[in-house]
């Protein structure tokens, strides 16, 4: 842990965090590393909107951190509001920026169709799908992502929206499944994965806590539980059914490849 590029300090309060900051400070220095002051910030996370701000700073030595409203870390996004707005367009960011360095490729004409197909779930989709097992997404979020994935789709082809196309002309002749159910079956696997784990794992335990403290006004954000149901709702399933792996893999398999 002292070689660590990232690290994350976790706490409940500001006093607490100045406490562990310090600690940290101490110990690393005492092996001869020393925490950035220029990279170092922190996240103040209130979901629910009704939590009180502590009037203390957060400080390295005297020197103020600054705070912010989203970091990334291990590749994602966390914001100070709970949403993945930053985390899915960044995902759409590093997707564009995967099919430009395979244009020679996916845009070449020499190509069959699909391989090209198959190259685009290997390079593309897998780096715009990273992280979304565990996402809440709502559907203006899904519907940015099937635009970007779209734009990809027809240029790989050598076709416009003006050729007036259909979606499922593209997706069938690359062999490509439509990412909103990409994105399902990935949050399905991961559900699947969770409930097989034995109650005293630790994915179990934060599975199973309950938040203390009063909700903000307005209605909910869609949890991940919550879209959970939905996804079982929709495919006609039951959590019973997670016990078979090789069944319930065949079941959540997205329709195509």
């Amino acid at each position: 842990m002292l070689f660590a590029d990232d690290i994350v300090l976790v706490a409940e309060s500001k006093r607490t965090l100045n406490e562990r900051l310090e600690e940290w400070r101490v110990a690393l220095e005492s092996k001869g590393l020393r925490i950035s002051r220029s990279k170092t910030e922190y996240l103040h996370c209130d979901f629910s909107g009704a939590t009180n701000i502590e009037d203390v700073r957060i400080m390295i030595e005297g020197q103020a951190v600054p705070l912010v409203t989203k970091f990334k870390y291990l590749g994602s996004f966390m914001q100070s509001d709970g949403d993945i707005d930053s985390d899915v367009a960044h995902r759409i960011r590093v997707g564009w920026c995967r099919w430009r360095a395979a244009t020679g490729i996916l845009c070449d004409r020499r190509f069959p169709v699909k391989l090209k197909g198959k190259f685009y779930k290997v390079v593309v989709r897998s780096a715009m799908l990273y992280g979304s097992e565990s996402w809440a997404i709502k559907k203006t979020q899904v519907r940015k992502l099937e635009v970007a994935e779209m734009r990809m789709l027809r240029w790989m082809s050598g076709h416009t929206r003006l050729d007036k196309i259909r979606n499922e002309v593209f997706r069938t002749n690359f062999e490509v499944a439509c990412i909103s159910e990409k994105f399902r079956e990935g949050r399905l696997r991961w559900f699947g994965h969770v409930k097989r784990r034995q109650l005293t794992a630790p994915v179990r335990a934060v599975d199973s806590i309950s938040v203390e403290g009063r909700r903000g006004r307005g209605r909910l954000k869609m949890s991940w539980d919550e879209r959970i149901r939905q996804d079982l709702l929709d495919l006609h399933l039951s959590e019973d059914m997670v016990e078979e792996r090789a069944e319930w893999r065949r079941r959540i398999k997205a329709k195509g490849v």
